[in-house]
Parts: C-alpha cells; sequence; structure tokens
C-alpha cells in the first residue's frame, strides 16, 4: 500500500511523488527508505487526489499543527494533485500548509507556477544550499543545468507575492559561516527569511 501521509514532529506530511529534477549529493533517500513515523516513501505509482484524499480520511488532522508537501520526490512535479490537495485541506481542516520544494517548479512545469500558490499556500520553504551557482550545481546536480541556481531564486522572490512565508535554508554545518553570512544577505535581498536546519528535518 502506498505511504502517501506520514507523520514528522507534529506535522503531517503528503508524499505525492519520487520524481525529481535533482540529484542532490545529500538526499536523505540514497541512504534510507523512509522518514518520520513512515515505512517506506518510495511509491508504485502516484497517488491520484482520489487516493490521497481517501488517505486524510483515515487521519484525525486535530492532532496535527501543519500540513507538509514533501516526500521522497519533487512536490510541484505533481502540481495538479498538490493543489487539489491543498484546497480540499483548506476549505475541509482549515490547516495551515507548507511546500518544501528545491525551487525548480517553474522549470519542472515550463510556467511561473508562484501565482497559483496565491491564497492557498502559507509557506514555501525552499532549499537554498549555498550561496553561489557554482557550488549550488555540484551539490544539487540539477538536470536544467547551471541556469537552475538563478531560476531557484527567481522561484523564491516571486513566492514573495503569493506567499506569506517564504523560507530559503541551508543545513547545518555544510557550508561555512561565510558562506551562511552571504545566503543571509540572499534572503535580504530577495524578502525571504534565512534558516539553517538541522540535516534530518
Amino acid at each position: 500500500m502506498e505511504e502517501i501521509l506520514y507523520k514528522v514532529h507534529n506535522n503531517l506530511y503528503v508524499n505525492l511523488t519520487n520524481k525529481c529534477p535533482c540529484a542532490c549529493t545529500f538526499c536523505l533517500r540514497q541512504n534510507m527508505d523512509r522518514i518520520g513515523e513512515s515505512n517506506s516513501l518510495w511509491l508504485d505509482h502516484e497517488p491520484s487526489f482520489e487516493e490521497v484524499k481517501a488517505a486524510f480520511e483515515q487521519f484525525n488532522l486535530s492532532a496535527y499543527n501543519e500540513v507538509v508537501f514533501c516526500g521522497f520526490g519533487e512536490p510541484t512535479e505533481a502540481l495538479d494533485v498538490l493543489l487539489q490537495t491543498a484546497k480540499f485541506v483548506k476549505n475541509t481542516y482549515k490547516k495551515k500548509i507548507r511546500i518544501n520544494t528545491n525551487g525548480l517548479g517553474n522549470l519542472v512545469n515550463n510556467k511561473d507556477i508562484t501565482p497559483l500558490f496565491k491564497d492557498l499556500i502559507d509557506t514555501v520553504s525552499i532549499s537554498l544550499n549555498t550561496s553561489n551557482a557554482d557550488d549550488y550545481h555540484k551539490l544539487v546536480q540539477s538536470k536544467f543545468g547551471d541556469c537552475s541556481f538563478n531560476e531557484m531564486l527567481k522561484f523564491a522572490e516571486s513566492c514573495t507575492n503569493y506567499v506569506p512565508n517564504v523560507i530559503l535554508t541551508t543545513v547545518e554545518t555544510t557550508i561555512s559561516k561565510d558562506d551562511e553570512a552571504a545566503c543571509q544577505k540572499i534572503c535580504d535581498k530577495i524578502g525571504a527569511t534565512y534558516r539553517i536546519r538541522p540535516w534530518e528535518d
């Protein structure tokens, strides 16, 4: 049975796809098949909205603070189901909604998807990883190539027009303090929050 929903801390996470345009050198799924209170996040097929809705009906949403789109893939690879699910969650459960993303959703979908988040997504958390394009590409290995870093930043800046909370993250201990300071400057310029997160968060 597909593991569509799983608990991490006090949040309910949504696993929609295993597709991802990146091959990050630090990706958790290289070494494990589960996160939080899950068994295996590898999917046999991408769930339909009806399957996701049925999965939600098995959970008591009052026990969770937030619904987070984040699994063993890039959530914007399943954009249509993501948006349908977000609307369902908002209308039915009135929960805060977050997307954890690599920020390449515009390239994935070949259009600017950020206006679709308006009045629907409360937080977008984007993996910044480092402050410069060269190091970013070495770490992330995006199939979209050298344009990926700048496109990720454009996505982040555009999100600030439609989403109340836009966060750019790096992982603690993976970059220098100087690089973290440079990341902070990038966030200040974009109008996003900078967060240094634990490796398995």
